[in-house]
């Protein structure tokens, strides 16, 4: 049996700060000096650990929720030259809720310390509302992150229910008890039935909301998807009883339209007609896919349209309109010198409405770039001539 080999390497420096000059010297390259594994060689070993782990359910003593009780920043809030965040209202909500609002369905019940990191540093940016739905079966979740983090006061949390085929009175109201045990919370602040479904008298609805508005599981109620008719209809209801009627929509909202609705039963409000009566009425509207299911990225060309992995995108938004409005995001961010998701962003946050933008981060990095368009402002001019208007 042959000696082992022996090797010296001779340092002038510890090991960790050759190992830590050696990414400074790369770093501006975004990839590790040859033959080191590269970034996304590292990234994917990480990742199909994460799935294999997910798979058996394995979750080791310091991602579990008794370890997390410090925020992942383990500092207090800084928020330097940052945009500031900006703030609006909604009837039945006392505190002001933050302009972008975080969605969950991005997380993962089994995924805590991600969940963590991306809660903590959407709230360190000044954020304060996040997005739910009884379908994403994330508010489980959420809910650990709200009781490791004390601050159930202080998140308003949206959350939504009775989605096709469950849109009647009493899936609402079971789902919405079920909605209250995940979260392990006694209410919600905004309860947005998350489908319409015309078939049942929109009083029903009407009253079974305001039963749980009375019974303090809700502050304040409406719907998504829902059109601008039924909304009507169902305010002419509650006025007409003496009830609360809707106080917030979220249909969709952003700068590319639609070929067809992305699911069934979605609503849109970016045709003229939705637009003048939202700016009329300022309905507190709470734009969901407000970035158009990353179509500004500039990732998609119009001949990426045979490619199936992308047929949802391609049905949804790929049209000769959307790819010119491309084509100016990138013109007016090159000008202003932001990114092309923030233009879109700053289209939406821009309008002249009472507006909320919901945006779905599934990193740090996207939240943060997300927070920065609210630093860029857009004029009347240039929102028409992004939509193509002039």
């Amino acid at each position: 049996q042959a000696e082992p080999e022996r090797i010296v390497v001779n340092a002038d420096a510890p090991l960790y700060s050759v190992e830590a000059d050696t990414v400074a010297r790369h770093i501006a390259d975004h990839q590790a000096p040859s033959p080191c594994m590269t970034w996304a060689d590292s990234l994917g070993n990480m990742q199909a650990l994460d799935r294999w782990r997910r798979d058996i359910g394995l979750v080791f003593d310091n991602e579990k929720l008794a370890a997390l009780a410090a925020p992942t920043a383990m500092r207090p809030k800084v928020y330097g030259s940052r945009p500031v965040m900006p703030y609006g209202h909604v009837d039945g909500i006392e505190q002001p809720i933050s302009r972008l609002v975080m969605g969950t369905m991005v997380l993962r019940e089994n995924e805590l310390p991600f969940a963590c990191a991306l809660l903590d540093h959407f709230v360190e940016l000044g954020g304060n509302c996040l997005d739910t739905a009884y379908v994403y079966r994330t508010e489980g979740i959420v809910g650990q992150w709200l009781k490791a983090r004390n601050n159930r006061r202080d998140i308003v949390l949206i959350a939504k229910g009775a989605h096709t085929p469950h849109c009647d009175p009493e899936s609402l109201s079971r789902e919405l008890r079920e909605t209250l045990d995940r979260f392990d919370t006694d209410y919600v602040d905004i309860y947005f039935m998350h489908r319409d479904n015309p078939g049942v008298p929109v009083g029903e609805f009407v009253d079974v909301l305001n039963e749980h508005l009375n019974a303090g599981r809700i502050r304040a109620f409406g719907g998504s998807n829902w059109t601008i008719e039924r909304i009507q209809a169902a305010n002419a209801y509650a006025a007409q009883y003496g009830l609360r009627g809707f106080t917030a929509s979220s249909p969709n909202f952003a700068l590319a339209v639609w070929n067809e609705p992305m699911w069934q039963g979605c609503v849109s409000a970016v045709d003229a007609a939705s637009r003048a009566w939202y700016q009329q009425t300022q309905m507190p509207l709470f734009a969901w896919s407000s970035q158009a299911s990353g179509f500004f990225t500039g990732r998609f060309r119009p001949e990426d349209r045979d490619d199936p992995a992308l047929a949802s995108v391609v049905r949804t938004w790929f049209n000769e309109a959307n790819f010119q409005r491309l084509e100016r995001v990138k013109e007016l961010a090159a000008r202003k010198g932001v990114t092309t998701t923030q233009v879109a962003l700053a289209y939406v946050l821009c309008q002249p409405l009472n507006i909320f933008a919901l945006i779905g981060p599934r990193c740090i990095e996207e939240t943060r770039t997300s927070v920065a368009a609210l630093g860029l402002s857009l004029t009347p001019e240039e929102l028409r001539w992004l939509n193509l208007e002039d």
